[in-house]
């Protein structure tokens, strides 16, 4: 009889118990016994076993391997998880507002199982199901949704809530405080499934929205249902997109799991990486008279290449104005990365018009910038195809961070923890 020690460990990080010393103090016993105890050369007495489980709170049949041979494939496998017959599966995660793909695409690339991705636009649905139809698409408003049923067989929860704005009132608001926000279905989630780790990603505006007091609360909801916070702002420009784009990502570990942001790649990618050899497909074009005055746009200029006198007509009021106007009639570069996709791609506030052809970028452009792969087909009218695209994370970005998060579970799992707590 063997006690399989990296799934000792994932119950302890599950219970919040950081150290051996820790739980060998719950138990009753020495450090020294406990580490005897989990050697695999020894044959643990019962009375022990039934304690340490007690303490898990866990089975026995959880931890418990009869065979020798099967005991030592599963301590070298390296795998967080694994089924009852002693196979390797993948870290398991509920992704929330999944949108067309972004995270999901990025998420599985990075080898983490996602059981349910949940979404009430049908369009959005409908594109997730077309590229992966054995996904777990859940159609609905996430009000609905029970997520009681993946408590213990999930260890991660993500999604880029969108940020509505609730009231403050000069006073530090708690979880329930937040209801009828879907920030509050996101937190909802966590509480109902207790992941070891969540990622939520949101916009670089959140950081400054009501003096930063917004961000403050949604710290203070996350730090109440049990997590360690952290969150930083990444520009998806340094991590291999080819696009200029900004998202808050924040991170929420229980105790003894470590997750560390993605290193930054040393060169940009531009937008001549990413549309070499682009397919074609559908877009939409600019109005007659747009067109006329993008064509006196080189590539890389905006409006202030224009004439003095078209700069007036074609600006309107926003000729007048100051700041956020660096977007209108703006004309992108190959050697530069494009600005960020919106999810209208011929709107005059941001414009991303092509380097060579006086139109806006199409569907698959769009797609490419992204770093969509061209076989990720994208359902309904084109209108809704480029907001689909316009609204994802870069899945390049995704991908990045979903193997940081497989990183920092797996080696919770499996690494030694000293007296201090970490991670070996």
């Amino acid at each position: 009889m063997y006690i399989e020690k990296y799934r000792i460990k994932e119950a302890m990080i599950k219970k919040g118990i950081s150290t051996q010393t820790e739980l060998a103090k719950e138990m009753g016993i020495t450090k020294y016994q406990l580490s005897v105890m989990l050697s695999k050369n020894f044959n643990p007495i019962k009375s022990n076993v039934m304690r340490l489980c007690e303490v898990l709170d866990i089975s026995p049949l959880d931890v418990i391997c009869e065979d020798q041979e099967q005991y030592e494939n599963n301590l070298h496998s390296k795998q967080y998880n694994t089924n009852s017959k002693g196979n390797p599966t993948k870290v398991r995660a509920i992704e929330l507002f999944a949108g067309a793909g972004g995270i999901a695409l990025g998420l599985d690339q990075a080898g983490i199982e996602t059981v349910a991705y949940v979404e009430i636009d049908g369009k959005c649905c409908a594109t997730l199901k077309k590229n992966k139809p054995n996904w777990n698409v859940i159609n609905e408003d996430i009000c609905k949704v029970d997520f009681s049923p993946y408590k213990n067989n999930i260890e991660v929860v993500t999604g880029g809530f969108p940020c509505q704005a609730f009231s403050y009132a000069g006073k530090k608001l708690g979880f329930e405080d937040t209801r009828g926000t879907l920030f509050y279905e996101f937190g909802r989630c966590i509480k109902e499934t207790e992941p070891l780790l969540f990622m939520a990603e949101n916009v670089k505006g959140l950081r400054s929205h009501d003096k930063g007091r917004t961000l403050r609360t949604i710290l203070d909801v996350f730090e109440e249902l049990g997590y360690e916070v952290q969150y930083k702002l990444l520009d998806a420009v340094q991590y291999g997109v080819p696009q200029k784009r900004q998202r808050l990502v924040i991170i929420g570990t229980k105790t003894g799991i470590k997750f560390e942001y993605p290193e930054k790649d040393k060169k940009i990618k531009v937008l001549r990486d990413a549309l070499m050899n682009v397919p074609q497909s559908e877009g939409v074009q600019y109005s007659t008279n747009k067109k006329k005055v993008l064509e006196l746009v080189p590539p890389g200029g905006y409006w202030r290449d224009l004439p003095i006198e078209i700069q007036e007509s074609y600006m309107g009021k926003s000729f007048y104005s100051t700041g956020g106007r660096t977007g209108m009639a703006r004309r992108i570069s190959w050697d530069e990365p494009c600005l960020t996709l919106t999810c209208s791609p011929s709107q005059k506030q941001t414009e991303r018009c092509h380097p060579d052809e006086t139109r806006p970028f199409t569907v698959r452009e769009y797609a490419r910038i992204q770093t969509f792969p061209d076989d990720w087909e994208f359902c309904g009218g084109v209108g809704s195809k480029y907001k689909q695209i316009g609204n994802a994370v870069p899945v390049k970005l995704a991908f990045l961070l979903g193997q940081q998060i497989n990183k920092a579970i797996t080696q919770a799992s499996l690494g030694d923890t000293n007296e201090e707590g970490h991670t070996a």
